[in-house]
């Protein structure tokens, strides 16, 4: 019964998500929940990180780095909405209602998402990232990587209109977001090419290829994501990194 009562406050409050996306003015400005997400996400304290780390099962499968930078970074924090493509990798609520993505399903898919990416050469790959949260770590990434990268904003048709004079191709699409995204998302689904999603609870994945569930929000967790891909990727490549995870995050607690 509880179950069933918790559903429908979870589609009622997708519904009303959507429907506020729908408004133009609205459509990508932050909401009051995403700024309070980054704010939380901006302060995890110790006692938060040991309570965390006490209530996830112990696996003897080493992280790709360690679960207190997971938790520190914030990369398990979702929203109060969960989509039915997302809801797999979330295994509890918060107190506050807040979903918390399973930080086991977050690094097996890191590491199925560094697999796909080092197929390609760097020349064959952008990364296109609108929310301000992530445009320090998405240039980062940029810088360590060779990998072209948008912020701000990206030109939509840039690569499927052959007329326009900044026009390119590309083999792969990495996106932080399939909804502030949309325009790169929207351009490689017509080309048919591959794309990779940070994908949030409150994120729907139709036409993604690959994604890392992870709370896509904020600057800590964003900039965690993008550096394991980016270390990955070089790593795999022969490629210099010397980049410390707090080159991509800031200061962590």
């Amino acid at each position: 019964m509880q179950e069933k009562q918790e559903e429908k406050i979870n589609i009622k409050s997708l519904a009303e998500e959507l429907k506020q996306r729908i408004s133009k003015k609205e459509s990508l400005k932050p909401s009051d929940e995403d700024k309070r997400i980054q704010e939380i996400s901006e302060h995890i304290t110790k006692k938060e990180v040991k309570k965390e780390k006490a209530s996830i099962k112990k696996s003897d499968k080493e992280t790709l780095i360690h679960l207190e930078d997971y938790i520190k970074c914030a990369v398990h924090l979702g929203t109060k909405v969960i989509t039915p493509h997302m809801r797999k990798y979330v295994y509890k609520r918060r107190a506050d209602g807040l979903a918390v993505i399973n930080t086991a399903l977050i690094d097996e898919k890191l590491r199925e998402a560094i697999d796909f990416i080092i197929k390609y050469e760097p020349e064959q790959i952008y990364v296109s990232c609108k929310r301000e949260a992530g445009w320090e770590a998405a240039k980062k990434f940029g810088e360590t990587t060779g990998i072209k990268v948008f912020t701000k904003k990206y030109p939509p048709g840039i690569t499927t209109n052959l007329i326009l004079e900044d026009f390119f191709e590309k083999e792969l699409t990495i996106i932080c977001d399939p909804w502030i995204d949309k325009n790169a998302l929207n351009d490689t689904i017509k080309l048919k090419k591959p794309v990779l999603s940070l994908c949030d609870t409150n994120n729907f994945i139709q036409h993604i290829s690959n994604i890392i569930p992870c709370n896509n929000k904020s600057k800590k967790s964003i900039g965690c994501i993008l550096y394991i891909l980016a270390r990955g990727y070089c790593n795999a490549k022969k490629l210099p990194f010397e980049s410390q995870l707090e080159d991509f995050t800031g200061e962590l607690e």
